[in-house]
Formats: C-alpha cells, structure tokens, sequence
C-alpha cells in the first residue's frame, strides 16, 4: 500500500544530508502530540520524543540505552508493551502507568526484516490521565448529585412523617433531620404532648442505627425501686422474686441500637449516677453483678422540665445535664405554633372518622375556637379533643359548643364575676377541680406529675378523677351537679 503522494518519491521525503535528515525526522517525532518509544529487537530503549517525556515524566537519561526489563525492575512503569510483543510477536494495546502517577494508552508494534526477526517495537503512547481526572470528577459529580437527590428524598420522607406548617416547628424539624445521621446524644425540650417522642421515632428512622432496635423508656413512669434492674439489668439470684436466669436491662437489650429516655428528669439523683457512667464509658453493671458489660448504644432523652434550673436547685446533676445537652431542641408547644392546628387537625379527623365511621367536619367557628385556645395537653390534648368531638357531636358540622374544650375554657385575664344570683358553690368548685384534674392530666401525660403539679398524692389523684368521671360522664356536667358528687 503506498501512502507517498504520486508527485513524490521516498528520496525526495527528506532531502539533505544524513545529519540533516536525521534532524528532519527527529524534528517530526517532536511534532507528534502523542508519544512515541522504539525499542530494538532486544528491547533496548533506542528513540523517545519529547511528547513522551511529556506525558511519562521520564527523561531520555532515565531510558535511553536501558533494557526493558531493568525499567520495569527499577519501577519506572508498571508494565511493557515491549516485552509482552517480543514474547507474543503481535501487536499488543495496554494501559501503562508511570512513576509519577501518570496513565497511559499504549500500543507496541512489532518491526520484521526479511527473515522474520523482531528489529524494532515502536509504541505510541498517549496520556489518559486527563481522561481519568475527567472521568473521576464526573463520577464524584455524579455521586454528589445522588446524594444530593438521596438527601433531597429523604428530607421529604423525614417532614412528611410529621404534619408541620408553622415555621418554628419546622425550624425543629430541620435540626432534628440534620442530627439525626450523627451518633450524637440529643435532648429534646418542650412540653408534655408536643411529640416529643414521635420526634425521637424520626431521628432514630433516619439514624444509621434504624435497623438495629429502638427502645423507649418512660423514667417518671417506673417505681423508683425497680428503675435500676429495668435500666441496667440483673444477676440471677440479685433479690428476691428475680428471674432465676437474670436479665438484660434496657441498655444491653438495645446494644448497637437506640435507647429512647422519655422524661429524664424525673430520674433519681442516684440512677443519674449510673447513667452518667454509661454515657461516659459505655458499660454497664447489672444489679448484683460485678463485670462491666460494654454496650454500645445512642441516647435520645427528653424532658418537659427545666433541667438547668434542676441544677441549679441539686435536683439534676451537672455533669449528666452537659452529657445529655450535647444537641438541644426545643419543640414549642402548640399555642406558639398554631400554624400547625390546622393540619393536625385534619388528620386527627380523619383518623377519628375512619375509626368510628362517621363523615364530620369542624365548622369555621370551631376551627376558630381551637385556635383560640390555649392547648395545656398541646398535640395530645387536641387530638383527645378532635376524638371526643367526632363522638359526641349530634350533627356532622361540629360546632364550638360541642367542643370539650368549651366548658374549661376560659379566655386568658377574662374573670369570673359574682352576678349575685343563687349559685351553689360547692357545686361549681367541685367542677372547678374536676376540670383543673382532666387538664393537669392532658397536659403532664402520667398521674406521678399530673397529681405532682396539682399538689395531691397519687392515690387522691387517681380516686377524685374517677369518681369524677363517673359523674361527669359524657357530659360538662351531669344532672345532679347542682347537689355535687355524692361521697
């Protein structure tokens, strides 16, 4: 095949002097963008230009005169496409990579005289770094667009587990959402019943643990005898009445997992102790036992109390309240969040409509008197009262009248004024208290605080409340209201 113009013959290629051509030719290799290498039959390095200096980093004293094999041996590249052409006499294509770092496309072909022999391997070699580079900056960019999609798709997943409208408790949720891939302690602040706990669910969903368990602890609602044995377990044999096989407590039975510690100041000061000490070192010891267990779990706590003051008042430790205070968020209650009344709502009526099969609806007045109110029991106590509407109301359209809400109600610095009609007196303190019960109640969640904030002992608590309701039952006031409750 002849690639010489017909115009032109091969002496008249390069004209000259041996020297002259030679310098022609050398002149030519240099132009090539590629790199070139040529070898002799023995592999011994005869010709490089200066694109493959270029691209390799080598010099022509790094080569020059040296064999293929002492190159290789001494680490300069990875591999030859000389010597695998002078072992298979074919045309080879590789990828070489340099000392430098540097990669490169190579392809080694073989040069035969008459009689077959090998006389020279040339091999182009053209550099591919700038192709990885691009390749590896498309894959991260790639990447960081998958995440940014995966973060995107689980930012929706997260807020959409929680109706949220108004902007500070979207401002929570956004923290909570940005905390919760880190396995970092947070304490969640706010209110009984502003969902603290559903709170808690979401960071643990969308935690690196959320395939590993997620226990939940309620610390003001265990007998402070039995705190400890439930918390950090217990050694067969530890006291009487214990399993004869011991067992796990809380701490061990969630180890790799999440331990969710819903009202944590109500912990006694002594069980803080022991808590502090996991938090610290991440073991525990059994009751009765003596061998540390290491564990490794994350804590979420939650209080509706004041825990700063607590420390101040040596109720709570200091150096548990910094242990626990590592990522604080506040979740406002509901009356500084009324944004989010409307949507909770919905879907408390919703709910409320499936389960009891009816078709109501709140009337605007309604929906106006809810968000006039102040919410003691917040989230909680509104969906009680979304329920109890969905029951009780005569007509589809629930009016503020049959609200439960209603008959407690009274609008902030409005007073009760003496009309000086016959009133019976003990009638209306009797409804007073049992009011000021069903609210404490809504609002605290347990009988230990509701009780607790209303100045009574549990039992006294827990017998005025159903005798009460007994009463009351179904209605504001029941017909013998105005003789009171009968003892």
């Amino acid at each position: 095949m002849n690639y010489i113009s017909p115009g032109m013959n091969r002496s008249s290629l390069l004209q000259g002097s041996q020297s002259e051509i030679n310098d022609q030719l050398l002149s030519i290799l240099d132009s090539l963008y590629d790199g070139l290498y040529i070898t002799d039959g023995n592999a011994v390095t005869i010709l490089i230009n200066h694109a493959y200096q270029t691209i390799s980093g080598l010099t022509p004293e790094d080569v020059l005169g040296r064999s293929m094999w002492d190159i290789v041996a001494d680490g300069l590249i990875n591999q030859s496409g000389t010597l695998c052409v002078l072992k298979t006499k074919a045309p080879i294509t590789l990828e070489q990579t340099f000392r430098t770092g540097k990669k490169a496309l190579i392809t080694s072909t073989p040069h035969f005289d008459k009689e077959g022999r090998i006389t020279m391997v040339i091999t182009v070699v053209r550099d591919i770094t700038e192709l990885y580079d691009l390749q590896k900056k498309y894959q991260e960019s790639e990447e960081r667009h998958r995440l940014e999609k995966d973060f995107l798709r689980r930012s929706q997943k997260f807020s959409s587990k929680l109706l949220v409208n108004d902007p500070r408790t979207k401002a929570a949720l956004a923290r909570a959402q940005k905390v919760a891939a880190l396995d970092t302690t947070v304490l969640l602040l706010g209110e009984t019943g502003v969902g603290k706990e559903q709170f808690a669910h979401l960071i643990y969903e969308h935690s690196n643990r959320a395939d590993q368990s997620f226990i939940s602890v309620n610390c003001g609602a265990i007998p402070p005898t039995l705190i400890e044995s439930e918390l950090f377990g217990y050694e067969r044999g530890a006291f009487t009445g214990a399993n004869r096989e011991g067992k796990k407590g809380v701490f061990e039975s969630a180890d790799k997992g999440t331990v969710f510690l819903d009202e944590v100041g109500d912990l006694p000061l002594d069980m803080q102790v022991h808590l502090l000490r996991i938090l610290q070192e991440m073991q525990v010891t059994r009751v009765g036992g003596v061998k540390p267990i290491k564990v490794d779990v994350r804590v979420i706590a939650a209080t509706n109390r004041d825990l700063l003051e607590m420390v101040r008042a040596k109720t709570f430790r200091e150096d548990l309240y910094y242990r626990l205070n590592v990522v604080p968020i506040q979740i406002p209650p509901l009356r500084e969040r009324t944004g989010d009344i409307q949507p909770l709502v919905q879907l408390f009526l919703q709910q409320m409509n499936k389960k009891y099969r009816e078709k109501k609806h709140f009337s605007p007045a309604a929906m106006d008197a809810m968000y006039s109110y102040s919410w003691p029991g917040n989230v909680r106590e509104l969906k009680n009262v979304v329920e109890q509407a969905v029951i009780l109301s005569a007509q589809a359209e629930i009016q503020p009248g049959e609200l439960p809400i209603a008959s407690h109600h009274w609008p902030e610095g409005e007073r009760v004024e003496f009309s000086g009609e016959h009133i019976d007196l003990k009638a209306e303190l009797t409804r007073l208290e049992y009011e000021y019960i069903c609210q404490a109640y809504a609002k605290y969640g347990t009988v230990r605080a509701a009780a607790a904030s209303l100045g009574m002992d549990n039992s006294t608590f827990v017998r005025k409340r159903q005798k009460y309701q007994a009463c009351f039952k179904n209605e504001a006031r029941c017909e013998n209201t105005a003789n009171g409750p009968k003892p």
